[in-house]
């Protein structure tokens, strides 16, 4: 896939990489973006080559440093932009992708930016990196899953404070309260998520699936309807692996 000008998209090896190609505007997310990222999801989710999916952000200050306001709040009416939405819901996309998902995140990480990297599975950060949701500053309520995703990786004590207070986080803290899997230095960021994509890749399209799926389900699940959750999926990829072999 080409021709965007928002994002760079590439495919080598069983990943995909998604690169936020803004960096002159911090690779703040507008909606060309939104629209073009539907586009690449999209492609990620159906694509059997693709195994894993990395998202990263061109430049040197910063992954994502959020919303183009001037532009997500001059929607013509309400009943359009919930039309939009609907029929291009970003957010649920990302979480509907069934495939391990890893953010590359350096610099300013505020805003949507944040909560794209909370989609995804594995965040791996640099040491310069700042996190916030910045929204309520604002006077607005976080719309892309910051209130839902943030609590179910921090907790819900650190995630009220961060979302109410709106203060920012750096790459000490963000490791030590979850909400990043490690932090590396800056020149290492993209090889070390080279190097984890390609640990995860070499295994079975359909066990890093469910695997996932027995995970991201079984969070809202009792003990004993996750571990029925578990059986299921297992069962169903030793029934695939044996047609398989058959064929």
């Amino acid at each position: 896939m080409s021709g965007f000008e928002t994002i760079i998209y590439e495919k080598q090896d069983n990943v995909g990489y998604i690169t936020l190609n803004r960096p002159k505007a911090l690779n703040v997310y507008n909606i060309q973006m939104r629209d073009e990222l539907f586009q690449v999801l999209g492609a990620i989710k159906d694509d059997p080559e693709v195994k894993v999916g990395v998202i990263r952000g061109a430049g040197e200050k910063a992954f994502c440093a959020g919303a183009d306001l001037t532009e997500f709040l001059m929607a013509p009416s309400p009943t359009i932009a919930r039309q939009v939405r609907w029929q291009r819901d970003i957010w649920g996309l990302f979480l509907s992708i069934n495939k391990p998902m890893i953010a590359a995140l350096h610099g300013y990480v505020f805003g949507s930016g944040i909560e794209m990297a909370l989609c995804c599975d594995i965040r791996v950060a640099s040491d310069d990196v700042q996190l916030g949701v910045p929204e309520t500053g604002l006077g607005i309520v976080p719309a892309a899953g910051g209130t839902q995703t943030l609590p179910r990786t921090v907790g819900r004590g650190y995630a009220l404070e961060l979302l109410l207070s709106g203060r920012w986080v750096k790459a000490e803290e963000a490791l030590r309260i979850k909400l990043v899997n490690r932090v590396v230095p800056r020149e290492v960021l993209w090889p070390e998520v080279d190097r984890l994509a390609g640990k995860i890749k070499v295994h079975g399209a359909n066990v890093l699936s469910y695997t996932k799926q027995a995970v991201i389900q079984g969070l809202d699940l009792t003990l004993e309807q996750g571990l029925e959750l578990e059986s299921r999926l297992g069962a169903s990829l030793l029934e695939e692996m044996m047609k398989e072999e058959a064929t």
